[in-house]
């Protein structure tokens, strides 16, 4: 399958959630032998108007992401000329994703669009317009699937699908040292990290370790209250860490607690619960990290400091595991199928298979 993907913006010009997000989808479907093409920005320096990278094929659009107008009137004759079996849009900005639905109309092609909605959805008249152009409307959760048909999406055609994770890779890397606790976010104005300290406060008598992955601009901040709370002798910043030595952490870890007052899709306690850790979410109205623990009996929702240190008194209770295999339906071979399934549906609407 000829599979067209759109995004003026790219991992390398910004590494963003929503970009990291499509790149992930694209790498999927490449895995899966696919002929995978990306039309987007220029991002590479000769004079070429084509790179071929790692069995994708990137389409130079326009000069820079900036040049929005001349993507959007140039978009539509290129995807005419590339020939989709299915067009794959980013929504972000929604005057390209309206770009692309004239390309895919023209081409013949049924077109996914993906809202991943970090930053939220706007309510300007192209978001709301960008709406209504996909057979399909893809988020991460259903966080972003509610926020979506708010602005006036088709509820009938969106469909959630989430981020993936390799639990191949997770079983691969040994288990890290033993802890109790691990959060694990950039540390920024978001992080709410000080929910978990006052948290771990009040259990000061108690005999417990935490490890803090991540590193920010608020990372400072969080050092000086560990201290003022006298908590900073069990606190471990570990700062920044690739990704295998952060598999190797959550296998050695206990519990993971997740804060943060924004979050699309729980990514990083994705890998957290897959790792064995058990999952305890501090629920906020911009997150959707409660869904992963929803109907779990490994996953406590709190909503406040209080609970939240009785939740990890009562995960002490539970098991120590170092992988779960009840996240094998985030798995990358799972997701890439949810995504094929979605291809074929659209493709049979449209008479095409």
């Amino acid at each position: 399958m000829r599979v067209v993907f759109v995004s003026i913006d790219t991992v390398f010009h910004r590494d963003t959630e929503t970009n990291q997000r499509f790149q992930s989808i694209i790498e999927l479907l490449r895995d899966h032998g696919h002929d995978v093409h990306l039309f987007c920005a220029k991002f590479w320096d000769d004079d070429a108007t084509t790179l071929e990278r790692d069995d994708i094929t990137y389409h130079a659009v326009s000069a820079s992401p900036e040049a929005r107008r001349s993507f959007c009137l140039r978009l539509p004759f290129d995807l005419l000329a590339a020939s989709p079996d299915v067009v794959h849009a980013s929504a972000q900005p929604p005057t390209a994703l309206l770009a692309a639905r004239w390309g895919a109309t023209l081409a013949r092609a049924p077109m996914l669009a993906e809202w991943y909605g970090d930053g939220g959805i706007a309510a300007d008249r192209w978001t709301r317009r960008a709406l209504g152009r996909g057979d399909r409307l893809v988020t991460p959760s259903e966080l972003v699937a509610t926020w979506i048909r708010e602005r006036g999406a088709d509820g009938d055609v969106v469909e959630t699908i989430p981020n993936p994770i390799d639990l191949e890779r997770v079983q691969s890397v040994p288990p890290g040292d033993r802890v109790d606790i691990v959060y694990a976010r950039r540390l920024d104005e978001g992080a709410n990290l000080e929910s978990l300290l006052l948290a771990l406060a009040e259990l000061r008598d108690r005999d417990w370790s935490t490890v803090v992955v991540g590193d920010g601009p608020e990372r400072a901040a969080y050092e000086r209250l560990a201290s003022d709370l006298r908590i900073d002798d069990r606190i471990s910043f570990a700062g920044d860490l690739e990704l295998e030595e952060r598999i190797a952490v959550y296998r050695g870890a206990h519990v993971f607690a997740q804060t943060a007052e924004h979050c699309v899709f729980p990514t990083e306690m994705l890998w957290g619960v897959a790792s064995g850790c058990v999952g305890i979410v501090e629920y906020h109205a911009d997150s959707s990290a409660h869904e992963l623990v929803e109907g779990w009996d490994r996953g406590f929702r709190t909503t406040s400091e209080a609970e939240l240190a009785d939740a990890i008194l009562e995960a002490g209770d539970l098991e120590y595991r170092d992988v779960d295999d009840r996240f094998a339906e985030y798995d990358r071979s799972a997701v890439a199928e949810q995504y094929l399934e979605q291809y074929r549906t659209v493709q049979d609407q449209h008479g095409l298979l």
